[in-house]
């Protein structure tokens, strides 16, 4: 069944057109996503749908008693409501009642009892009986734990920006609606809350219309792939994966009718050139035909954004840490963490929100400083940080005259010199929105002009905190191409599951209690790891549940056997220290010959080889040590009664 139906609509914002007489419809239970590059008028898409901003042309139908909850980038918000009374907030007579109710709680709660609060409760908890009201509080409390919130009372204006945009999401997933629309929900949130959210979605009953960057969760949710490109709409049945698919095919079809008309074209070309003269009705036919030829030219399809600049060159030191601690308050964020980041790292930051992530990154910017420990920076080492909060952007500046700060020109990985003019046009800003104002811009734009100024200072080092927020899924595609061929170390702090795995080769989770601990592989990897060892943990328990009870502490102690090292071992024991030793001088050494063979990129590649070889070597030594100097301990503890 139909539920909405968009028709003909269109929006300018001052002299740029966002999108021009589109169409557009959402039927009952249907999950769509919504994509395209940044500032192309997604959002305002929306809003226009919404109902929450008016097009300048077009209609919208919705259907007789069809309800819509819409949840903007950035929600408007009582800073004096409880989170409970905000995610109660909605119009419905149900939403009234839970917030009747909560108002009376609260009056309760702070000692304002009386025969006639009394009676007003007695009268609230009937009617909540009735509309089985109790269900729904139940239900937004366990959403706003899922979502990491646990003071329901809290008061709005007392929470961070993250905190207050999660209860604005669970207020409009609890809000009876036929169609949610959700502006870049998975924002904010972290991995874990993410896969809740897939699958709280994915088993919802209503209509689902939303903008995200997150391809893992576009696929797994989505049913259907909304493209708007160059102020038209392109619908896609499927999958994320589908309209991959779908639309390269899309493209080839364009690119072979375009190839006809370029051939077409260059023969009614020389024809004109010969001088031809216009007497005939005949020639008069084709002249203007040539004329319709030129006027179907395609309209400019989206440029690939070439980032693959040339960075200062980056020695052998590079980050360590040591024994670094961070409070705030009497909350220990970061514990005695020591990390050494090598040239060619490529690591993920993950773990829950407040956990110490952006401090970490913060910390090695130099941005904070540590409570104890130190940090060593290489002298060859330049950093680029790409932040949540965009700190470096002047607002009051224009677009080209923000990148010229950086630098004129730019050199490339080729040896190419390129302007600012024309590195800003290879990131989507065309000649005609260079002298635009930053304050003008959309915050995803504003994003990726962001981006832009860090790559052109050449950094070899680059701290990326949350990259994949307000980013456009074509501009992180790049930007993961461009961090394919970055020749420096790369930490980044994201949510994104499938840039985690585009991206990074090894992870630091932090844990959230001040521990930090490194996992080796992708974060699909770590999760599947993790997913084995609860498991397994499991398993144990189960068994150990289902054995028969001992009689004595004693007779479990007696019934046990006895441990021991195997002959093998024993010998392993005794040798593996030196095993170690010669293997971490075999690694010293390779990592001297890579920084001394400088732009011999044939040597280059095959010392690069024989490290990755000693650094396996090398951990399957260290994994090997932790097993026998764990059996030792036991051995001994049993031993010792």
């Amino acid at each position: 069944m139909n539920l909405l139906t968009a028709e003909r609509l269109s929006k300018s914002f001052g002299m740029k057109k966002l999108f021009e007489q589109v169409s557009f419809s959402v039927n009952e239970g249907e999950k769509i996503g919504l994509i395209g590059i940044n500032g192309t008028g997604k959002s305002t898409l929306l809003k226009v749908i919404a109902g929450a901003e008016q097009p300048d042309e077009g209609t919208i139908s919705i259907r007789n008693g069809i309800s819509v909850e819409y949840l903007p980038q950035n929600p408007p918000m009582d800073d004096d409501a409880t989170v409970l009374g905000h995610i109660f907030s909605g119009r419905s007579p149900l939403m009234q009642l839970l917030r009747d109710y909560e108002q009376a709680i609260g009056q309760l709660e702070r000692g304002e009892d009386s025969p006639a609060l009394q009676k007003r409760l007695l009268e609230l908890s009937g009617r909540m009986d009735a509309a089985d009201a109790w269900q729904v509080e139940n239900e937004a409390k366990r959403i706003l734990a899922k979502l990491g919130i646990d003071d329901f009372e809290a008061r709005m204006g007392t929470l961070s920006g993250g905190k207050r945009k999660r209860v604005a999401l669970a207020g409009a997933l609890i809000r009876p609606a036929d169609i949610v629309i959700l502006d870049e929900p998975t924002n904010h949130i972290d991995t874990d809350t993410v896969d809740w959210l897939e699958q709280h979605l994915s088993k919802s009953k209503s209509a689902l219309l939303m903008i995200t960057h997150d391809r893992y969760f576009l696929d797994r949710v989505a049913q259907r792939i909304v493209e708007l490109d160059g102020g038209k709409l392109y619908g896609y049945t499927g999958s994320y994966s589908v309209y991959l698919e779908q639309k390269a095919e899309r493209m080839a079809q364009q690119q072979a009718s375009e190839d006809k008309r370029q051939n077409l074209f260059r023969r009614e070309l020389a024809w004109i050139r010969r001088g031809a003269k216009a007497r005939s009705t005949k020639q008069k036919a084709r002249i203007e035909r040539f004329e319709k030829l030129q006027d179907a030219a395609p309209d400019a399809a989206a440029q690939d954004m070439d980032i693959a600049l040339s960075g200062a060159r980056l020695g052998k030191k590079v980050i360590e840490l040591h024994d670094v601690s961070k409070r705030y308050g009497e909350r220990e964020i970061i514990r005695s963490f020591s990390y050494i980041v090598q040239r060619d790292d490529r690591i993920g930051i993950v773990g829950p929100n407040g956990a110490g992530k952006s401090t970490l990154l913060k910390l090695i910017a130099g941005s904070l400083t540590p409570d104890s420990g130190r940090l060593d920076i290489g002298s060859t080492v330049k950093i680029g940080m790409f932040s949540q909060e965009n700190e470096e952007l002047n607002e009051s500046l224009r677009v080209i005259e923000y990148i010229r700060e950086a630098s004129e020109q730019v050199r490339t990985s080729d040896g190419e010199l390129i302007s600012a003019s024309q590195m800003l046009e290879r990131f989507l800003f065309p000649p005609s929105a260079q002298w635009t104002p930053i304050a003008n811009l959309s915050g995803g734009e504003k994003r990726r002009l962001f981006l832009l100024r860090i790559l052109m200072e050449g950094p070899n080092v680059l701290l990326l905190d949350e990259p994949t927020n307000d980013l456009d899924i074509q501009t992180l595609t790049v930007l993961e191409d461009y961090l394919d061929r970055f020749q420096g170390a790369v930490l980044v702090v994201s949510h994104d599951r499938y840039f985690l795995d585009r991206t990074v080769d090894s992870l630091l989770v932090a844990e959230g209690n001040g521990e930090i601990s490194h996992h080796a592989g992708n974060f699909s990897e770590y999760r599947e790891r993790l997913k084995e060892t609860e498991a397994a943990s499991l398993s144990v328990k189960e068994k150990k549940a289902a054995a028969p009870s001992a009689d004595s502490a004693s007779d479990n102690r007696s019934r046990e056997k006895a441990l021991k090292f195997s002959f093998k071992e024993q010998k392993e024991y005794g040798e593996i220290d030196d095993l170690i030793a010669r293997a971490e001088r075999d690694v010293q050494e390779i990592e001297e010959a890579i920084a001394n063979a400088g732009t011999d990129y044939e040597a280059l590649s095959k010392l690069t080889s024989r490290h990755q070889e000693l650094e396996a070597a090398l951990e399957s030594l260290l994994e090997r040590w932790t097993y026998l100097t764990e059996l030792a301990e036991r051995i001994e503890r049993q031993k010792n009664g």
